[in-house]
């Protein structure tokens, strides 16, 4: 292979575009370019370091390479990679990134330190791959590459350098001071100069008194040292030995097993694992870093993240994730969570990584503008949620950290994690556990499973190929999970079907027992008014049937219609078609029925593969109110359908009977299942518990943004769904739902909530200042209630960690009652509304403290509510009457306050990777929320859901029997 001679400083561009003509394929060369940007006139510092180095560009040939001498400025990073323009020092080899890493002289300590930029194959010293700034020493060896076959790079392929010595000089020029060593002349200015054998001592000794001195010196070499498979050759210092005339040294560095294992938080969570803090925790608060959470790589089977930012290539470099590996990536893109067709949904963006798939999860049409999705609206992918498969396990972890470099290392988050095992047969009706509300069985099923699958389901619902993570959950046991998942799912949810509906027993034709129910399933009627306003119903007597039967109904029923559905599988248009009928309410006329219309072609594209198989039975339920409106033509409001799910006759049989098809519809369906959300979610969880108001010591929320909306009714509405009621009433025995429940009103009299969010001030002052923050802050999730116990017994409460921000957004806005609903015959809480406006997707965990009295309880609570410390002093001290919050706008203005030289600074910082990643890819959207004003939330049908009724009816006979 051909190699090129190095190039110096003053080497012109175009004598280097000569030298890559003459490259041969396959081959590599290094150069140095002028400095990017250029060096200023004058050096204020009067520092510079010369750094020696001698390239190693080298296969089964040999080659051999003059040294390099570079001079470095204080502050200004000196960038190696592949790219020509923005790098001082280039390799031309694929294997090398555009900007693989830098070295920074720091002229106050006298010291240079390597940073890795942006590389995917790593950076190395001395066989030792760096996740943070490593401190240079002369005869360090820097490799470019790995130097273990992984399909990237071969054994024999050594690309990097070898730093033969360091020279740091004060108000001295170049040419001066080479001249004054070789000459061996003494100056009066400072000249540290190292000599290559004992500053690599010098390195290793450091190294060796880090260990001894940290926290836990096992957990402190296993992340020093992440060596090569067998041994590392460090032959490199031999030939530095012989260029010096040193003493030879003759040795490897055996491989070191890592041992990176740290128990699970349980019903606590730990805070990651900072850079700067040298595995020494603060305080007693246990911690833990990426690749101690996926440790080891190795044994995955595949993995399953999801984040709002990322930086994906940092992560697989970082986390030396293999390139054959599954894995799905559901991240945020503002343009493809809100484009309509399933194909923009996802990518294969590294070819590297053919098994790496990026998912970009939906947003409903609903939150739209204008119910418009070209129009977008507010809408955010919020989540952070990683699932890492193996063979006999699946950990869940769930964080506030995204997937970038600077909130795992740099910033404090918080991390969750629980392995569960593998069972000894798929379970899938552990998909469909839900929580009751007034169930008083605590031994009922927990849904830990059915949230997950629900939540993964709904990021994966538009994306086929990832529809099997849905199928791989059920062969695991998440029984003991330690806490409730709360997630956030975008949409206008409602809560209008009757509860009684969930209890109902489902007789299906020709079976006198009832079947296990599973869920319902909000769906529609489409066509409905095709039949009733046209020739083929002249005389009217079908929509006087229709009349008759809705009539009957409505006199013998909850105010629903249970309405049958018959597939129709040799309908051209549509293959997975399914009519809906509307029986004859009188038992003793079977098979008199009149047809309303058809399932929409979306959700009969998953319901009748299901249901064909026998996995599945479904029926349904209808307003007859709306039906008969529709039909009447008195207006296009999409008319609503309650799909009962239950048990078909093959549902054991699910895991021997299923095909590829039918993963996707199963996902499908899982997503689809009607499941509590945000506050709904939380009060479904927290309301299972009766908790002693008179003894509440704190109630406690921070977060990194509080929503722009914040009012007493937002503030009412999370308090009620935490379970908080009027203390006057709390030992009424009143059994009204809306008794003691608490109020606006009340809020805004007695605020329950204390927010802890930093001042402006406070962020000005903070150790590197407001410039690392900008504009947005990163701020753990964290929420807590506390009761006091009675006597001598622990306290009671919850603890939340996880995605939520303090927002409507996040948690959700309750829609107040429409004046159409103010008789519903069941009654909800006012504070939480009958719908629910939520513009982001979420997840958090919950832990429950259940108070000592709670019957079954006692005993059951090993771990204490005190133990779980929060990432924040508490109780927190209040704000002074000049303090303001550290809002985006109080930001901005701060920036604007920043002086001349301050600026100047963050100019020169920016440059590194450090800033470029916390400025340019972490920058979150402050959260804006749309004003929702009090409606219906009407839904219409769309054009093309008439245009494929229409082809339906061409195509069915309305006159079959049902």
């Amino acid at each position: 292979m051909d190699s090129s001679s190095c190039t110096n400083n003053t080497n012109t561009n175009n004598n280097n575009k000569k030298k890559k003509k003459k490259k041969k394929r396959g081959s590599c060369y290094c150069m140095i370019l002028p400095p990017h940007p250029p060096p200023s006139k004058k050096n204020k510092s009067g520092k510079a370091a010369l750094l020696h180095l001698k390239p190693l560009i080298s296969t089964s040939e040999s080659s051999s390479h003059s040294s390099l001498s570079i001079s470095l400025e204080p502050n200004r990073p000196f960038t190696i990679g592949r790219s020509t323009r923005h790098c001082n020092l280039v390799f031309d080899d694929r294997r090398v990134s555009n900007q693989h890493c830098l070295i920074l002289f720091d002229a106050s300590l006298l010291k240079l330190y390597l940073l890795d930029g942006s590389s995917l194959n790593g950076v190395f010293v001395n066989g030792v791959r760096i996740g943070k700034p490593e401190e240079l020493s002369a005869g360090d060896e820097v490799l470019l590459v790995c130097a273990k076959n992984q399909g990237l790079c071969c054994s024999h392929l050594r690309i990097g350098f070898i730093i033969r010595s360091i020279v740091f000089e004060n108000n001295v020029e170049e040419d001066m001071l080479v001249q004054a060593c070789s000459n061996n002349r003494k100056i009066n200015k400072r000249i540290v100069a190292y000599n290559p054998i004992i500053g690599r001592a010098y390195s290793l000794l450091t190294r060796c008194r880090n260990i001894l001195q940290s926290h836990d010196p096992i957990l402190h070499l296993c992340d020093a040292a992440s060596y090569n498979d067998n041994t590392t050759d460090i032959s490199s210092l031999n030939s530095l030995s012989k260029d010096n005339n040193a003493p030879h040294f003759d040795g490897v560095v055996p491989n070191i097993p890592c041992c990176n294992f740290v128990p699970p938080p349980g019903k606590n969570f730990y805070l990651n694992r900072l850079e700067f803090m040298h595995h020494t925790p603060l305080s007693h608060q246990p911690v833990v870093s990426l690749l101690e959470l996926l440790y080891p790589v190795e044994s995955l089977s595949r993995l399953f993240i999801a984040t709002f930012t990322s930086d994906i290539l940092w992560f697989l470099s970082y986390c030396e994730i293999p390139f054959h590996l599954p894995v799905t990536i559901a991240c945020h893109n503002t343009e493809r969570c809100w484009r309509s067709g399933p194909d923009k949904r996802s990518s294969i963006p590294y070819p590297e990584f053919p098994n790496l798939v990026v998912v970009y999860p939906p947003f409903p049409e609903a939150i739209a503008f204008g119910k418009d999705c070209k129009k977008q609206g507010i809408a955010c992918h919020h989540p952070k949620l990683l699932v890492l498969q193996r063979q006999d396990s699946i950990r869940v972890i769930i964080t506030s950290a995204n997937l970038v470099a600077n909130q795992w290392n740099r910033v404090t988050n918080t991390v969750w994690w629980q392995d569960f095992p593998r069972t000894s047969s798929p379970d899938y009706s552990s998909l469909f556990s839900h929580i009751y509300h007034g169930d008083t069985n605590k031994d009922s099923k927990p849904d830990f499973a059915a949230q997950l699958a629900g939540f993964m389901a709904s990021l994966l619902t538009d994306v086929p190929s990832q529809a099997h993570w849905i199928v791989e959950l059920t062969k695991y046991d998440f029984g003991g999970a330690k806490g409730h998942l709360i997630a956030s799912v975008p949409g206008i949810h409602s809560d209008r079907v009757p509860s009684m509906i969930e209890t109902m027993p489902f007789l299906p034709a020709n079976q006198a027992y009832s079947v296990k129910f599973l869920g319902l399933v909000e769906a529609s009627v489409v066509g409905l008014s095709h039949l009733f306003q046209t020739a083929a119903d002249s005389n009217g007597a079908q929509l006087k049937k229709l009349a008759a039967f809705l009539r009957k109904s409505c006199e013998k029923a909850y105010g629903v219609l249970e309405i049958l559905l018959i597939r129709n599988k040799n309908v051209p248009a549509d293959a997975n078609a399914v009519s809906v009928f509307v029986p004859n309410p009188n038992e003793h006329s079977k098979g008199d029925c009149v047809q309303l219309g058809f399932l929409p072609r979306n959700v009969a594209k998953w319901v009748s593969p299901l249901w064909d198989i026998g996995f599945f039975r479904f029926s349904g339920y209808v307003c007859p109110k709306e039906a008969l409106a529709a039909a009447l033509g008195r207006n296009s409001v999409k008319v609503q359908l309650i799909l009962h799910v239950s048990q078909g006759p093959h549902f054991q049989d699910i895991s021997r009977m299923m095909q590829p098809e039918h993963v996707i519809a199963l996902c499908s369906l899982i997503a689809s299942v009607r499941r509590c959300s945000g506050l709904w979610r939380l009060q479904e969880v927290l309301g299972q518990y009766r908790w002693p108001e008179s003894l509440e010591s704190d109630f406690i929320y921070g977060a990194s943004s509080i929503g722009s909306s914040m009012n007493s009714q937002f503030l009412a509405a999370f308090s009620a769904a935490s379970g908080k009621r009027s203390l006057q009433s709390f030992e009424s025995e009143e059994s009204d739902p809306e008794w003691g429940c608490w109020s606006a009103s009340q809020e805004s009299k007695c605020p329950s909530i204390r927010i802890i969010f930093p001042t402006i001030e406070r962020v000005k002052n903070a150790c590197n200042g407001i410039l690392p923050s900008k504009r947005i802050l990163c701020f753990s999730e964290v929420a807590r209630r506390r009761f006091q116990s009675k006597m001598d017994a622990p306290s009671s409460g919850w603890v939340y960690c996880g995605s939520h921000n303090f927002s409507a957004a996040a948690w959700g806005r309750p829609i107040s009652n429409s004046a159409s609903q103010a008789n519903r015959l069941e009654k909800v809480n006012s504070s939480l509304g009958l719908r629910l406006h939520i513009c982001n997707y979420e997840l958090g965990i919950i832990f429950i403290f259940p108070p000592t009295e709670t019957k079954g309880d006692i005993g059951k609570n090993c771990t204490n509510l005190d133990d779980v410390v929060l990432p924040y002093v508490v109780p927190a001290p209040k704000y002074g009457f000049k303090d303001r919050p550290a809002t985006m706008q109080a930001m901005r203005e701060a920036l604007a306050e920043l002086t001349k030289q301050e600026r100047e600074k963050f100019a020169e910082i920016i440059a590194t990777k450090e800033m470029v990643e916390e400025i340019l890819d972490e920058e979150e959207e402050e959260e804006e929320e749309e004003a929702i004003e009090e409606t219906s939330y009407v839904v219409e049908e769309k054009e093309d859901e008439k245009a494929y009724a229409e082809q339906l009816w061409s195509q069915v006979d309305s006159s079959q029997s049902c």
